[in-house]
């Protein structure tokens, strides 16, 4: 990641986008489209643009939600906050500037034979997903849903999009780029889903038990919904139908496996 930033200046902006990228991070959804492209046999050098262009975008939407407008979160990573090291109006630049250079980044990959069609079909994917039906929608919810008013059924419409679509995206990408058929398509989305719903549970239970009761209160989260044990045992529930969409439709990948096993608590 490093590289593509490095043909840059050491502009303000260029300043907050490394402080906000390079500075940690789980990278588990380029992780996940790396791992399902390997699964297909599909070279690096194809499956990294789209890898990078995705945390990116990841890390835009970052940036943006911790905005005083949105979450108002004053750290991120341990570190602070893009809008706390550098200002309000250099994180919204930086926000743009990553979400833009990620395209720039996926449409510029060089495919192997030439194949347009395969990048187009790639980059209107992800666009989807991150745009307002998925994630986008998703944060949507998240600033506009009072806590106590969260049934569990809307609770899951946002998580599916917030969280889970950019993680569906990646494993779907990673698929799509290996010429995957549409059965082994259609487990990869499955496995995506579940794991994308498991991501932000458990997100929202080591909340709860680092005892950040008062910024639980203010956000739509699992263990407000459904209660600690519940949550529980919902996050365990979509770890194995993760695991098990794999399983039955005969996709053995060591990668996928722990990625997904790694969320258990």
């Amino acid at each position: 990641m490093d590289r593509i930033f490095s043909r840059f200046d050491s502009s303000p902006l260029v300043k907050a986008i490394r402080h906000s990228v390079l500075t940690g991070g789980k990278r588990y959804r380029p992780l996940l489209l790396l791992s399902t492209a390997d699964y297909f046999k599909v070279e690096r050098e194809e499956s990294l643009p789209f890898a990078c262009g995705l945390e990116l975008i990841h890390n835009y939407s970052l940036v943006h939600d911790d905005l005083p407008s949105m979450d108002n979160d004053d750290f991120r990573r341990g570190q602070p906050s893009c809008h706390k090291a550098f200002g309000e109006d250099i994180a919204l630049l930086t926000g743009d500037a990553l979400l833009t250079l990620a395209f720039e980044i996926m449409a510029g990959s060089a495919l192997h034979h030439g194949n347009a069609a395969v990048k187009i079909d790639l980059i209107h994917e992800i666009s989807g997903f991150a745009g307002i039906q998925g994630m986008i929608g998703g944060q949507l919810l998240d600033i506009t849903v009072s806590p106590k008013d969260l049934s569990e059924d809307r609770l899951y419409d946002l998580i599916e999009k917030k969280t889970a679509s950019l993680i569906t995206a990646a494993v779907r990408s990673g698929a799509i780029l290996g010429n995957a058929s549409s059965e082994d398509l259609k487990a990869l989305t499955e496995y995506g889903r579940n794991i994308g719903l498991a991501f932000q549970i458990r997100d929202d239970i080591l909340d709860t038990e680092q005892d950040q009761a008062a910024n639980i209160l203010l956000r739509p989260n699992s263990v407000l919904v459904m209660g600690l044990e519940k949550a529980h045992a919902k996050l365990k529930e979509h770890i194995t139908k993760s695991l098990r969409s794999l399983k039955n439709n005969g996709i053995k990948s060591e990668e996928l496996e722990y990625l997904a096993s790694m969320l258990a608590m």
